[in-house]
C-alpha cells in the first residue's frame, strides 16, 4: 500500500445548509453561493495533479466534482469513482428536520441539549448512537453501521493499485462525514470539532497503507 495525502473537500452550500437541515441522504441544490464554493476549491486545487479522484453518490457531491474538475486540467485524465460509501450519515427519521432541534432530541435525555454539548461530554460515534435511540423508527445510522459503510469507501482508496507513494487523491463528501473522519483519525484536542467543516474547505489526511493520519482541518 501506498503512502500519500488524501485532500477532502466539502461539497458547496446547498440550500438545507441555509434552512439549518439535517440533510444526510436527502438532498437539496446547491446555492449560487454553493457553487461559488465549489469553483473558488478548483482553483485552490488547481494545480495539483491528482492521481485519482472519489466522490459520494449524492448529488450535492457530485455536482461539487464536476465544478472542481472544471477547474483543474489533471482532472482530464481520470474519471472519479462514484459510490456510496462516501456518503453523509444517514439521519433516518430526522432526515430534512432542523439541525438543532434534532440533536436537542438526541443529546437532552443524556444531559446534552446541544450537538456541541454532545462531542464535548461524550464523542462523535455516541452522537450517532444518541441519534438512532431517539429515531422511532431507528432507521439512523449508529456508528457500527456507519463505519461498517464508510470503512469500504477507505478500503476502495487504500487498496487501488494505481495510487503510488507521493500521489494526490481527492474525495468529495459531506459536512459530518469530515468531521467524523478527523474526530476518528487526530489526536484528541488536536482539532475544535465543535466548528463544523465549511462547505467547499479542504482537509488532509496523511495516508500510509492502511494508517490516516489528520494533518489539515478545514482549510
Amino acid at each position: 500500500m501506498a503512502k500519500f495525502t488524501l485532500y477532502l473537500v466539502r461539497h458547496g452550500q446547498t440550500y438545507y445548509n441555509v434552512f439549518n437541515k439535517l440533510q444526510g441522504w436527502s438532498n437539496s441544490p446547491l446555492t449560487q453561493q454553493g457553487i461559488d464554493d465549489a469553483v473558488a476549491t478548483g482553483k485552490r486545487l488547481k494545480d495539483i495533479k491528482f492521481k485519482a479522484a472519489y466522490c459520494s453518490d449524492l448529488t450535492r457531491a457530485q455536482k461539487t466534482i464536476s465544478l472542481l474538475f472544471d477547474q483543474n486540467e489533471t482532472f482530464n485524465s481520470i474519471t472519479p469513482i462514484v459510490s456510496p460509501f462516501f456518503r453523509e450519515e444517514f439521519y433516518g427519521y430526522f432526515e430534512g428536520l432542523n439541525m438543532d432541534e434534532v440533536w436537542y432530541q438526541a443529546g437532552a435525555p443524556h444531559g446534552a441539549k446541544t450537538f456541541a454539548e454532545i462531542i464535548d461530554q461524550y464523542d462523535m460515534n455516541v452522537a450517532k448512537d444518541f441519534l438512532k435511540q431517539a429515531d422511532p423508527f431507528h432507521t439512523a445510522e449508529n456508528a457500527e453501521e456507519y463505519w461498517h459503510r464508510l470503512q469500504q469507501g477507505l478500503d476502495l482508496i487504500t487498496s487501488n493499485p494505481n495510487i503510488e507513494d507521493g500521489d494526490s487523491v481527492l474525495l468529495v463528501s459531506h459536512g459530518n462525514t469530515l468531521l467524523s473522519l478527523v474526530d476518528r483519525f487526530s489526536q484528541p484536542g488536536q482539532f475544535d470539532l465543535r466548528t463544523r467543516p465549511a462547505n467547499g474547505s479542504i482537509t488532509k489526511l496523511a495516508v500510509d497503507g492502511d494508517q490516516l493520519t489528520v494533518t489539515d482541518y478545514n482549510k
